[in-house]
């Protein structure tokens, strides 16, 4: 049994071959892999949102967000199918939480690495610390001096108007999975 990736506004975006590498992007489909809340083009391989432009003359779409996470793949498929594949479907792209009554969206995590062009990849942590919300920005930079970490720091409270942490990362460290915001508190 094969699948295919769809949506209702596009019909079929990508779909499996009897090779089972990857799912082949459909001819009539033009494909973007954006960061979450940026609509920035990531690299090849790198997880991101699946933007996606139909011209169908009756229903045309530009550059259509999904919502749906995804990464394109290297290569052409075993099968002779030259276009280019992606990796499925690999959850979705709104991470918008709420963090001490506020709400926390992608985009500003965004705004804060367009302060800073050193980042390479950044990732806001929300937990749980002495019964109250805690954020943690972990961020990929090769500077790691404490005034860089406090700059930051400062930028993440301008933008979202919480208090937390940063943690400086090396780059390369930080997991490919499209993440901007992970909420790792407790359920219940």
């Amino acid at each position: 049994m094969k699948q295919c990736y769809a949506v209702a506004e596009t019909g079929v975006i990508s779909y499996e071959s009897d090779a089972l590498e990857g799912m082949i992007l459909n001819e009539d489909i033009i494909l973007e892999i954006v960061r979450p809340g940026t609509g920035d083009s990531v690299a090849e391989g790198d997880v991101g949102e699946v933007v996606v432009t139909t011209f169908n003359p009756d229903y045309p779409m530009i550059r259509l967000a999904t919502g749906d996470l995804s990464a394109v793949m290297a290569g052409a498929s075993p099968c002779g199918r030259t276009n280019t594949r992606i990796k499925g479907w690999m959850g979705r792209a709104d991470q918008t939480t709420k963090v001490k009554g506020m709400f926390v969206r992608p985009e500003q995590i965004a705004e804060i690495a367009r302060r800073h062009p050193d980042l390479v990849r950044l990732r806001l942590v929300v937990s749980r610390d002495a019964e109250q919300d805690a954020m943690t920005l972990n961020v990929e930079s090769a500077n790691a001096d404490d005034a860089f970490a406090n700059a930051i720091a400062e930028s993440l409270q301008s933008v979202t108007k919480l208090k937390g942490a940063v943690k400086l990362v090396a780059p390369g460290s930080l997991p490919n999975d499209g993440k901007v915001i992970a909420d790792e508190r407790p359920v219940g």
